[in-house]
């Protein structure tokens, strides 16, 4: 299961969570964080003990896009510990994503 975050929820639900976070920095009209959706799902679900998935739409959340440099979306960002520590941009594949969570557990 994916979570919607904004500004007043990111804190709780990322920066202070227990577990390894994937951030999908994405918006309504971008074709590729439409393409990604489902490999977020999976990849949520296959992982949930140990991870979770948030979404932060920019249009609605910009002061956090700018925080973390988002220049191009879909970006997707993990944090561990309150710090981001990996990231990968566009519409990458379900072994990219998979890659890119397990390397960080």
């Amino acid at each position: 299961m994916t979570i919607s975050v904004d500004k007043e929820t990111f804190s709780s639900e990322v920066l202070q969570n227990d577990k390894l976070v994937l951030v999908d920095f994405w918006a309504e009209w971008c074709g590729p964080c439409k393409q990604i959706a489902p490999r977020l799902d999976e990849i949520s679900e296959k992982y949930s003990e140990n991870l979770s998935v948030c979404k932060v739409d920019v249009d609605s959340n910009r002061e956090l896009a700018l925080q973390y440099n988002v220049r191009s979306i879909p970006s997707l960002m993990i944090f561990k510990e309150g710090e981001m520590i990996d990231s990968l941009m566009g519409a990458v594949s379900l072994e990219e994503l998979e890659d890119l969570v397990t390397r960080n557990f």
